[in-house]
């Protein structure tokens, strides 16, 4: 297994588009594996291949607060939104330290392959119905900021560009 890098918001790889896994193999799984270990690592809820340069449609969530309920999505696609809304606040992995309100469906159910490659539906609500749909946004070349007004998009962006440069500075120092 191995932490894989997590690409930071506004990499333009965020943006691709994430293929079909064509067959759940043991490079698949491995990939699982491997992103689920980036996933604890990062102190995150949820990865998508896409975050880590990998632009297949795999999901890893887990919400517990034992981290012990591991949810693999492979191919999902949601079937079924209820009409009801629900605002959350938010953050990614890809976009770190930053947290905002997006409005998404608040009951959704999702059909997808797990590790053995057998298809299964899922019925969601709560934080996992959000966090579901905020991954796989990413696997259609969505960052959750998109949601937010270009105002807040634009200065999501400043904010990170002032960080990395603070960063380098610091680094340079060292």
């Amino acid at each position: 297994m191995a932490i894989l890098s997590i690409l930071k918001y506004p990499d333009p790889r965020l943006h691709k588009i994430a293929k079909p896994v064509q067959e759940v193999d043991d490079r698949v799984r491995q990939i699982v594996k491997d992103m689920t270990e980036t996933m604890y690592d990062a102190q995150g809820i949820g990865l998508a291949a896409t975050q880590v340069d990998i632009h297949e449609r795999i999901v890893v969530i887990d919400i517990s607060e034992e981290r012990n309920d591991l949810l693999v999505l492979i191919n999902p696609q949601i079937t079924a939104r209820s009409d009801d809304k629900t605002v959350y606040e938010e953050g990614c992995l890809s976009v770190p330290g930053i947290y905002d309100k997006v409005e998404r469906t608040s009951e959704i159910t999702v059909e997808a392959l797990n590790e053995q490659g057998e298809k299964f539906s899922l019925e969601a609500d709560g934080l996992l119905a959000i966090c579901i749909q905020h991954e796989l946004d990413h696997l259609v070349g969505k960052v959750f900021v998109e949601h937010l007004s270009s105002l807040k998009q634009n200065r999501i962006r400043t904010k990170i560009k002032k960080a990395e440069r603070e960063a380098k500075r610091e680094a340079q120092r060292v």
